[in-house]
């Protein structure tokens, strides 16, 4: 939470005692959980779709996905990697296009475009037809996870966002769990119409899609001040807590903002361990059925075998998220599950049992998920200024998503079966996140250190409107911000 020291009689209103207007601790955990059961619920389940279409083609590839396309070599790969470019480049456009429109319009219009590009992919003949509907369906989702995100920092303070963001990412885990289900039931339907199991996958998975897309339109509640569900006080009520969070820094749209958000070198380092988070979750969710097959399992009971990891995963994503919104810390904790992570591969790669390679994928998947909804509300926490902040998590979305870039290549087939080289690699990125995430808890600490001493020495002080126009300028460099640790 800021420290505002300063300010003027019409800010202190505006931010008023909450108690003296009927807002007291009960009142307002009854209001946050009003949001939640009307926000979070349905950003998940588009979630959960769309982190199921993006990943589904590595269940896709044990019902002879490879074969009926005549793969060959790296191709598979390829494929893979081809969504990341357009997935990124689709970032920042889309979280301005929310600011410009409203998240009702635009998600629900980036929805039935990758649902249908989804369901074409299952009628694709050809390596270049699979290439190419990857391609459009990079374009679409890119915009899902950083608006969502920026969404939730649209609706909750900075120490609540954590939890929620948990709850909305556990979808990509449960996405893994139904994945894993839902491919082994759908592999009896092979030849039916004609079509192979790995075709009816992706149809019926995009079909899932854009029937919930249809009713995306009014189930999304654009902002508080247009919330039906609220009253006019709980409407007030949920502006004045944003208000009191982030004090009188700009909300308004300007250009001036994205580019503070791109000068930024905090932002950068968030970026690099987005991506150093999100290349194994990646390179996980493609490959996780084909190191279990390798392991020594059917195809059909490696699809089932891939579930529990995901369920441990989602049960400690979201537990270490409400834990950290209680204690208002990330960084700790970051580093406790990226160290968990290191040991997960470090099994996976350092011994032949499939019993305790098996036990790697799950502390693996325990390890790496957590440390997405983590960084994302520790970077969003440290940025100042609606549109500074839409644009920070996009960038971190984007240095994220170079990771999937990477994992395509992770786990090559000329490493199999142990794919010792491919978890050597990620032990080495979520090296260089725990070593960058430890460089950032300390420079956080110091600077808010800092800036407290300059604020007891200069004591209590008003400021003009002259001065308060200026700090809207400064974003997260205003003197009474401080930062999240």
């Amino acid at each position: 939470m800021p420290k505002v020291e300063v300010g003027s009689a019409s800010d202190s209103d505006r931010a008023a005692d909450p108690e003296l207007q009927g807002w007291d601790k009960a009142a307002t955990k009854r209001l946050l959980r009003k949001l939640d059961w009307h926000l979070i619920p349905f950003m998940s389940l588009i979630y959960l779709l769309c982190f199921l279409d993006r990943t589904n083609i590595g269940n896709a590839r044990l019902d002879n996905l490879e074969q009926d396309l005549h793969l060959q070599g790296i191709q598979y790969n390829d494929c893979l990697a081809i969504l990341f470019p357009f997935y990124i480049a689709a970032e920042i456009p889309s979280n301005i296009m929310m600011k410009r429109t409203r998240p009702s319009i635009w998600l629900t219009f980036i929805m039935v475009l990758w649902s249908a590009s989804m369901i074409a992919q299952g009628f694709v003949k050809n390596y270049q037809g699979l290439m190419t509907t990857r391609v459009f369906l990079g374009v679409f989702e890119g915009g899902l996870f950083p608006g969502v995100n920026y969404y939730i920092s649209e609706w909750y303070c900075r120490h609540e966002r954590g939890f929620r963001m948990a709850m909305f990412f556990s979808a990509a885990t449960l996405a893994g769990a139904f994945g894993g289900i839902l491919a082994r039931a759908i592999a009896e339907m092979s030849g039916v119409g004609g079509l192979s199991a790995w075709s009816w996958i992706f149809i019926l998975e995009g079909l899932a899609s854009i029937l919930v897309s249809f009713g995306a339109y009014w189930a999304i509640n654009d902002y508080p001040s247009t919330a039906k569900f609220l009253h006019d006080d709980e409407r007030r009520e949920v502006e004045r807590r944003l208000f009191a969070d982030t004090g009188h820094l700009s909300n308004e749209f300007n250009m001036k903002y994205v580019w503070q958000a791109i000068k930024d070198w905090k932002i950068y380092i968030h970026m690099l361990i987005c991506m150093a988070g999100f290349c194994p979750i990646y390179s996980f969710s493609l490959f996780l059925p084909t190191i279990i097959k390798n392991m020594g399992y059917s195809a059909n009971n490696a699809q089932l075998m891939s579930v529990p990891p995901y369920v441990f995963a989602c049960i400690f994503t979201i537990g270490a998220s409400w834990f950290a919104d209680r204690v208002q810390q990330r960084g700790v904790f970051l580093l406790g599950f990226q160290l968990v992570g290191i040991l997960g591969f470090a099994l996976l790669a350092g011994t032949a049992n499939s019993s305790i390679q098996y036990a790697g994928t799950v502390l693996a998947a325990i390890g790496i998920y957590p440390q997405i909804p983590l960084g994302m509300a520790w970077n969003g926490a440290n940025i100042g200024g609606s549109l500074k902040r839409g644009t920070g998590i996009a960038m971190q979305v984007m240095g994220g998503n170079c990771g999937g870039i990477i994992a395509s290549y992770v786990y090559l087939s000329r490493d199999g079966p142990r794919y010792i080289t491919g978890h050597s690699i990620l032990i080495g990125f979520i090296s260089m996140a725990f070593f960058l995430t430890l460089f950032m808890t300390v420079w956080v600490r110091r600077e808010n250190a800092r800036r407290d001493k300059i604020a007891n020495e200069a004591g209590v002080q008003e400021l003009t409107e002259e001065q308060k126009l200026n700090e809207r300028e400064l974003a997260d460099n205003v003197p009474w911000f401080r930062y999240t640790p």
